[in-house]
Parts: C-alpha cells; structure tokens; sequence
C-alpha cells in the first residue's frame, strides 16, 4: 500500500483519484509482484493470462501500477511493457530499487548509490521508458553502512537528471521518512500496512502480519456477508477509509481477481462495519 502527497481540494479531481508525483492517480491501483512465478520468480504459469490482467487493468481504469525490475527478475516489467507499451498517457508506473536477486531467487540488498542508479537504468531499459514517474527507494534493515542521506543524495541527483519524476520511499521507518522529508519531496511511502496491524502508523511501517486469521474474523466475514462482498474486498475498503491519501497496490495474475479488487473501491463501509473492524485490529495488533 502507498500513500500519496496531498491531494488538492476537492472540487478539482474526482474523489476516487488524488496526486502521485503531480499526477492524478485512481486510488485502487494495481501491483504486478504477482505476475512472475511461484516466489515472484521465473516467468508466469500462464504468460497470456498475466498479459490479459495487465490490459484488463488499465481498459478498467487503473492507471498506477507498481513494480520492480527485480520481481522475477526481469519478468513484471517485460510484461508490463508487452501488455501496454506504448502507455496510455494517463499511466503512472512506479518501480522500486534498492533489491537484487541471486541465482536462487534470494533477495539481496544492493543499496549503495551506484546500485541504486543501477536498478533505475535497467527499469528505464526493460520498460522503454526515458523516464519513470516515480521511483521508491526500498530500504533494507540490514543497510546501516550505508547512510540513508546518502541514498536519498543519489535518488535526487537521478530525479535532477529527469531519470526519475518522483521519490518515493519504501520500508522505512518513522527517523528515515522525516530525514527524507527534510531533504528532498517525497511523491509517496511504500509500507506494509493492513487492518491486523498499524504499527508506526504514520509512515505504515514494519507491518507484517498474515491475512488469513484476519480475513476469517467474524466482524470482517460479517460485514462481507451482509454487504455482499468477499472478506478480502471488506479489507482492502476498510484501508481506503484511513485517509484520503491511501492508495492500495492489490496484486493478482486472475482476471476475476483483478475485478473483484477494483470493485473494492467501490464498496461503502457502514459504522457498524467499521466499529467491529477496528475492535478486530486493536484485538490482533
């Protein structure tokens, strides 16, 4: 899940869209983490069906999507680009550096700032693009040689250059996004977060929780039953209501599963819903 910059007032953008770098943005977006193989590793099962969700997505509206050279690697972005390139014009894709994968598909940290100008001129060459939105810099927990200013010198010399429109940040923490925000504009942060646990809200941090328990508890079955809608679709709402700055990535290599996270943004949550569904996380976080 991200969140954006504020949006402007109301009355000049739709209330399903705020501001990503600038650009509008709907608010359910779409994550491509899923369409490699089984570990976000190797090509996908069904390559045709993983192209199809990608064109299903923007021809329903989608126009942010978020991915990563290093999801296969080298896969998400190969189908993004196959799927849509040339872009729509309205499309606002964001990837993500500071990752690697070895041999064996371990994810590895490559942080230091010529891996960091690394990652973004392979995404600038897998997706065709000469210049990505935004791009967030994931930060490693194990990355303390290197110094996150340093990091975020390097991701504003890219954005100088026009490699980069915006910079956003992922897996930081609370000291790491004020830092950030002191330094350069920050277009969005790119942390876990979920109605099980919101540890460190303002910055969505450190947030790793498993669905299941959460989706089977019976204020969210109870409000999917009686809103005739699925439990995951009543979570994915229920991180809509948090602030209008809230964007969600839901990813899926299922064109029903694609329609079914898009309808998300469309379900209401009612008081009661929203009382029991915040009883259930307090409980669980």
């Amino acid at each position: 899940m991200s969140t954006s910059s504020p949006p402007p007032p109301p009355a000049s953008l739709p209330a399903d869209t705020v501001l990503l770098a600038g650009r509008p943005v709907h608010r359910v977006g779409f994550g491509a983490m899923q369409l490699p193989g089984p570990g976000v590793l190797g090509p996908p099962a069904d390559r045709d069906q993983a192209l199809a969700v990608l064109r299903r997505a923007v021809d329903r509206g989608v126009n942010h999507i978020d991915t990563a050279q290093f999801y296969g690697p080298d896969v998400a972005n190969e189908l993004i680009r196959e799927a849509l390139f040339p872009y729509p014009a309205d499309l606002v894709l964001v990837s993500k550096v500071g990752a690697d994968r070895d041999g064996k598909g371990q994810w590895l940290p490559a942080q230091r700032p010529e891996d960091l100008r690394a990652g973004v001129v392979a995404n600038l060459a897998s997706l065709g693009l000469e210049q990505i939105p935004v791009v967030n810099l994931r930060r490693h927990p194990d990355a303390d040689h290197v110094p996150f200013a340093e990091q975020l010198e390097a991701m504003a010399g890219m954005k100088d250059e026009g490699l980069i429109g915006g910079i956003g940040l992922s897996t930081v923490t609370l000291e790491q996004y004020r830092l950030a925000r002191r330094t350069v504009e920050v277009a969005c942060v790119q942390n876990a977060y979920n109605l099980a646990d919101r540890s460190d809200q303002p910055v969505f941090d450190a947030c790793r929780a498993d669905d299941s328990p959460v989706l089977n508890a019976p204020a969210v079955t109870d409000a999917a039953g009686r809103l005739g809608a699925t439990p995951a679709q009543v979570a994915l709402a229920w991180l809509l209501t948090r602030a209008p700055t809230v964007l969600i990535i839901p990813g899926t290599s299922s064109p029903a599963h694609l329609d079914q996270n898009l309808a998300a943004g469309d379900l209401v949550l009612d008081h009661r819903a929203l009382e029991e569904i915040d009883g259930t996380a307090e409980a669980t976080g």
